[in-house]
């Protein structure tokens, strides 16, 4: 029996599939707004998360995310949808306590399908320490999976966006160019090795970077996902009102991206990045233009971006390595604020 593809029902897949940022920004903007004194971060930084507090010792954090399918095996779209989702509440320094699958199937579609789905998903819960509790089904054209998820950490170490000071230096732990990556295999211009590399980084859970941001007083972190690192970067830019500075030289990226920009190969979420980003930038004349758009470029379950002192940089650095995260690079650093909120370089 053939086996079934889920990308054969998409059009978008993974967190390219978002709402560009700068429509959403302005449709959200006069939201009302919820206020109350255990909420400890709420939207107004969009940051990675919710925090309540529940008393002196124990806050929850609550993040919610899933997407249309980012590759062809069910089991792994689930174990990449999972790990995206449970990625939030390790940005902010928490840990997996429980989490609820949010699934959309076709009708059309053998439920064996979805089964392994939901296989995939809870063994990557489970990977976290956390269980999954319940979750809600419903009928679509296009099958969509994720996890609304609640962590717990500890009201005065909780990580958010907008800690940022200047003089702190960026570490990313994962490589960038997943999306980029993820087209040219639609177009049979990446091997199955280049592939693959990219399947296992989206698995990856960020659970031992989180931990290794514990271990050292880390204030400031984000994790990189649907609006690409620089959209990411300008989030914690904004929150934390200062200017960040990006060395795309030092940036990692997986094989074989820049070779697809250089063939047009770039995702229409690249592009809707860039628009919502670039007008925040300052961007040096030594920049070239494949190494920019890689920047734009939408990431599924990508990388911590994590601020730290220049004491501890080399530290953090070696220990994110030894946990399992090889690529990871220092990739800027933090400015007093500026013009422009972004320096790419």
């Amino acid at each position: 029996m053939k086996t079934f593809d889920l990308l054969s029902t998409i059009e978008y897949g993974g967190c390219s599939a978002k709402l560009p940022a700068k429509e959403l920004n302005e449709a959200l903007a006069d939201l009302p707004k919820t206020k109350h004194k255990n909420l400890l971060v709420d939207i107004d930084t969009h940051d990675d998360a919710g925090v309540y507090k529940i008393n002196d010792e124990i806050a929850l954090i609550q993040t919610t995310d899933f997407f249309p399918p980012v590759c062809s095996d069910p089991y792994e779209f689930g174990q990449i949808a999972a790990a995206n989702s449970l990625s939030d509440v390790y940005a902010m320094g928490g840990e997996v306590l429980t989490a609820l699958n949010l699934v959309m199937f076709p009708a059309k579609v053998s439920l064996n399908i979805l089964k392994e789905i939901l296989k995939g998903g809870t063994d990557k819960v489970i990977e976290a320490g956390g269980v999954i509790v319940g979750g809600h089904t419903i009928v679509d054209i296009t099958p969509k999976y994720g996890l609304a998820v609640t962590g717990v950490v500890h009201p005065n170490r909780i990580i958010t966006n907008a800690a940022a000071k200047p003089g702190d230096l960026l570490l990313l732990t994962k490589p960038i160019g997943a999306g980029i990556i993820m087209a040219g295999k639609r177009i049979g211009e990446i091997d199955i090795e280049t592939y693959q590399s990219v399947l296992d980084s989206m698995k990856q859970l960020n659970k031992a970077g989180s931990q290794i941001m514990q271990n050292y007083n880390v204030k400031c972190a984000t994790d990189i996902t649907g609006f690409g690192l620089m959209g990411h970067a300008l989030k914690m830019a904004l929150g934390s009102n200062v200017s960040i500075k990006i060395e795309s030289q030092k940036v990692p990226y997986f094989k074989g991206s820049l070779k697809l920009i250089e063939l047009g190969c770039i995702p229409g979420a690249c592009f809707r990045n860039q628009e919502y980003v670039e007008i925040s930038c300052k961007l040096e004349k030594s920049l070239e233009y494949n190494n920019k758009m890689l920047l734009f470029d939408a990431q599924t379950s990508g990388g911590l971006l994590i601020c730290c002192s220049k004491d501890n940089v080399e530290k953090i650095k070696k220990d994110l390595i030894e946990a399992g995260y090889y690529h990871t690079a220092i990739v800027g650093e933090v400015l007093d604020k500026e013009n422009k909120p972004i320096v790419i370089c």
